[in-house]
């Protein structure tokens, strides 16, 4: 089919609202659903169904309590969503909610989580018109009135949702009134999670049984953007979030799943934090586009299956409505070649906003069918971005990890993990650790490999 006729099937501007790298796919909308592709085959395992399995399968009716972590942008929301999707129609009510909307990411105690929790619950519960009014909370806004010394107009009809939302956002930019407010909930913590409990989830659940529902499922998404940075006594927010607090979060009368910073699997805490969850977190690694290889190499060693897997990604975003198989078929109108189209996919790593950003920047340039010249243009400004970022000190770190494929302790989880100049993959050996495709072609890279691996 020619070019023109292929083309005439894009619809342009759908195709740029596709590419957005900022947009969740809700795989229960029926449009989203038609540009989800399950990677589950390459990553290594399916997390998603293990977490369902273990909410509806396992839980003998007792509320479980599990961990999510992954690469920021490697598709953990679209995930979550698609766990959302599978368990109501299993007959699940669930809660999800981004947690960054509620908290303030660079200081956050465990009373900012329950009451964020709280407020959420209480307001999807109002939305399916079961009203809950959980009595302590009253008496506990009132106090909080005068403790701030500003009024916080809260009539006695007044929901639980609007009072906590009322509460944050006096306190949300003002860290003043944030550390009152903190200094008072401190001691009263154990009392507030008993009132969550009991007044709010333990009623919820009754009321959702009535109406047929199997229990209330909680997902707590974007706690892993938490900061690192140490609290005045010196650990690390993470950690005193989910290691030295975990059992309180635990303690949620429902079943829950929380996103939780990826730092922490490479703490030296992290026997303690499974021991104190009981779970094992789970890991959302990347897509692999390279097989992993006995020694540093500069040319790429494509993993057909997961690139494959990533060109069917391309294609459904820009023909959602063909037929898969038929997609192929389609390539000429989105780019010059096909081999443009998999270079899109191999230097993309496998992580998923990456490669819709680097498909954003090409969109962009220039309309389809993008030239090898476009794409090169963006490459180049995104390794420039990559390279400008990294020190002597962590190229030497980088080269320690791509020689022993494996990330060990915080520091080097921190310096590159978070920066995303390696990518954590999965394959039948378990996890491994490779570089970041847009630096294996620079010329420091490709230095360090010829003066340690010539033949």
């Amino acid at each position: 089919m020619e070019v023109k006729k292929l083309l005439s099937k894009l619809d342009l501007i759908r195709f740029y609202k596709a590419c957005n790298p900022s947009k969740t796919l809700i795989v229960g909308n029926a449009e989203d659903q038609q540009y989800y592709i399950d990677f589950a085959s390459v990553r290594g395992s399916d997390i998603i169904k293990e977490l369902e399995r273990t909410i509806i399968l396992l839980s003998g009716n007792q509320p479980t309590c599990q961990l999510f972590t992954g690469h920021i942008g490697c598709g953990k929301s679209t995930e979550l969503f698609r766990l959302k999707d599978k368990l109501e129609k299993q007959g699940y009510h669930v809660v999800y909610f981004e947690s960054s909307e509620d908290l303030d990411m660079g200081d956050v105690d465990i009373s900012d989580i329950l009451l964020a929790i709280a407020r959420q619950v209480s307001e999807s519960m109002e939305q399916a018109k079961i009203q809950i009014k959980p009595s302590y909370f009253q008496k506990l806004f009132g106090e909080i009135s005068e403790l701030l010394q500003t009024p916080i107009e809260l009539s006695a009809e007044a929901e639980l949702s609007v009072g906590i939302a009322k509460i944050t956002a006096k306190t949300k930019d003002s860290p003043k009134l944030r550390s009152q407010l903190r200094q008072y909930l401190e001691p009263r913590t154990s009392t507030i999670l008993e009132s969550i409990n009991q007044e709010l989830l333990e009623r919820t659940n009754i009321e959702l049984k009535r109406r047929d529902k199997k229990g209330l499922v909680v997902i707590v998404d974007n706690l892993d953007r938490v900061d690192n940075s140490p609290k005045s006594w010196g650990r690390t927010q993470p950690e005193y979030l989910f290691v030295d607090r975990g059992e309180q979060l635990k303690k949620l009368n429902c079943h829950v799943v929380y996103t939780i910073p990826l730092t922490l699997m490479f703490s030296n805490d992290y026997g303690r934090l499974s021991s104190r969850f009981g779970v094992k977190p789970k890991i959302l690694p990347m897509v692999p586009v390279q097989i992993r290889s006995k020694k540093p190499t500069i040319a790429p060693n494509d993993y057909e299956t997961g690139i494959k897997l990533l060109r069917e990604m391309v294609l459904a975003r820009a023909f959602p409505e063909i037929p898969s198989q038929k997609r192929l078929e389609f390539i000429p109108a989105l780019f010059e070649t096909s081999e443009t189209l998999d270079r899109l996919c191999r230097v993309s790593g496998g992580h998923m906003r990456k490669l819709l950003m680097l498909l954003y920047s090409c969109l962009q340039q220039e309309d389809p069918p993008f030239s090898s010249e476009c794409l090169e243009n963006v490459i180049q400004e995104y390794r420039d971005d990559l390279t400008r970022a990294i020190t002597v000190d962590e190229w030497e770190l980088l080269f320690k990890v791509v020689q022993n494929q494996r990330v060990t302790g915080e520091e080097e989880c921190q310096a590159l993990l978070r920066s995303m100049f390696v990518f954590e993959y999965r394959d039948r050996d378990g996890h491994w650790f490779g570089i970041n495709p847009l630096l294996a072609e620079t010329k420091k890279y490709a230095s360090w490999v010829n003066s340690n691996y010539q033949e």
